[in-house]
């Protein structure tokens, strides 16, 4: 029976590859799919994680900050975005947005003018064009699961602007890593009242009703119209965990 190793790699019978790393390496009449399989992107993956770490590992303390991309810079919330980003600098706090327009913008930008550190993190799309001018510290990814883990390691708190889908990803995503112990002391705090006051209701009327969500987990979600009471709860966490 025909086998060969690959390193730890045991290959038998027809799933026996009759090339070489080596020589996929260092032949270039051959074939260049080996640089899109599985393996090769570990490495990838592996490159994406150490540069995020490598970039934030002294940021500090740091609030992050979601909203939606399409968010004009006329509203309301793109005002209160600026106001976030500002505050959040004078209370000492780094400030970390997806690195886009609209409301991560207004972040980034009331950081950046405040004299504090504007981190973006931003990711690969087919209709984006990297990260947004405010951005002074920023990482663009292949990968949102390496993406979501700097948004998690790095930020003590999230605040959370009006948005769609992505932003409704992010806000879960954190709700869900609380809810299950993964991180603590970790607050989120919704800007909108009349905005986000559809989806918890939702969630206390048909959700904890039906017995799919607990009372604290709901009551996990601080929904507020003042930006002031936001930050303020991200300075009161952080007493408390006392860094």
């Amino acid at each position: 029976m025909m086998s060969k190793r690959k390193g730890p790699i045991l290959q038998r019978r027809d799933q026996v590859d009759h090339g070489t790393t080596d020589q996929r390496l260092l032949d270039s009449r051959g074939a260049t799919d080996w640089v899109h399989t599985d393996p090769w992107r570990v490495l990838r993956m592996q490159a994406e994680f150490v540069e995020g770490f490598g970039a934030f590992a002294e940021l500090g303390p740091a609030i992050a900050v979601f909203g939606s991309a399409r968010t004009p810079t006329d509203s309301p919330w793109y005002a209160a975005g600026e106001v976030a980003g500002r505050r959040l600098v004078e209370e000492g706090f780094a400030v970390i947005t997806g690195g886009g327009p609209g409301a991560m913008e207004a972040a980034n930008k009331g950081a950046c003018e405040a004299g504090g550190v504007s981190v973006g993190l931003g990711i690969e799309l087919p209709w984006e064009s990297g990260l947004n001018e405010w951005v002074d510290v920023g990482v663009n990814f292949r990968y949102f699961f390496a993406r979501k883990t700097m948004f998690v390691k790095y930020a003590q708190g999230f605040i959370v602007l009006p948005g769609g889908i992505g932003t409704l990803d992010e806000l879960f995503e954190a709700l869900t890593l609380v809810q299950t112990g993964k991180i603590t002391d970790f607050p989120i705090v919704l800007i909108g009242t009349a905005y986000w006051q559809g989806l918890l209701g939702w969630l206390r009327d048909t959700a904890l009703a039906t017995g799919t969500v607990s009372e604290i987990d709901l009551d996990r979600l601080i929904l507020t119209d003042d930006v002031d009471e936001a930050v303020e709860l991200m300075v009161s966490a952080r007493e408390a965990h006392g860094s």
